[in-house]
């Protein structure tokens, strides 16, 4: 009598050493293995190789149908990145409103703001502050009335050095009790930057993202 010889683990070993799963070829492997060293005189049973060619086939199909998936992914991202480029192309010279109290100073001489008063207010400031946290400038007697005001920040002075800022636009009643507005800069967009860190707008020399666009307004408008 012819002893089986048993190869399954050597093989299993052997794939595993260098693979945390099994792939299609591999698993053609370990069958033809199976096969070759089966007892002649106790073949594999035919229902159960049956079972396992269906497996194959089936672990085959799988295996291209999640090749075609990342082809087909690839394929919608680099559709997606080229037309992203051509409508953000379509953008410069548009004039836009930015949301977010970031400030970019880049050597323009005005920002532009634009903010609703819900009621007309007392008195209406705008505040800069520096990286640290610091108030550099203050801005005040702004424009109060109900409804959509406009401010500019006149930089001529060179009083801001080119810089990060934040901003905040403060609004009191009558009564000293604090008004909720929200305030948008205003800009031109000039050009886009594809950096290492993202697709970036030129709006007035300075840098902003496209997600802080909140308003895409007409051309040359000035807002």
């Amino acid at each position: 009598m012819v002893d089986p010889v048993s190869t399954s683990n050597n093989v299993t070993t052997n794939v595993s050493a260098n693979k945390s799963s099994l792939g299609k070829d591999d698993f053609l492997k370990l069958m033809i293995a199976q096969l070759k060293n089966q007892d002649p005189l106790n073949p594999m049973d035919g229902t159960a190789y049956a079972a396992q060619l269906a497996q194959f086939s089936s672990l085959e199909q799988l295996t291209n149908l999640n090749s075609n998936i990342t082809k087909t992914m690839e394929t919608n991202q680099s559709l997606t990145q080229s037309i992203n480029s051509t409508m953000l192309a379509t953008l410069i010279g548009k004039d836009v409103k930015l949301s977010g109290n970031e400030l970019e100073i880049a050597g323009q001489k005005s920002i532009k703001f634009d903010y609703t008063l819900p009621q007309a207010a007392a008195s209406v400031s705008l505040k800069i502050y520096n990286s640290a946290g610091a108030l550099v400038k203050t801005i005040s007697g702004a424009p109060n009335s109900f409804g959509d005001n406009k401010l500019s920040l006149d930089l001529s002075d060179n009083t801001l050095a080119n810089g990060s800022y934040t901003y905040s636009l403060e609004a009191v009643d009558a009564n000293g009790k604090s008004i909720t507005t929200t305030a948008y800069k205003e800009g031109t967009i000039s050009g886009v930057r594809y950096t290492t860190n993202g697709t970036v707008l030129l709006i007035d020399g300075a840098e902003y993202s496209m997600s802080t666009i909140a308003e895409i307004l007409k051309s040359g408008n000035g807002g």
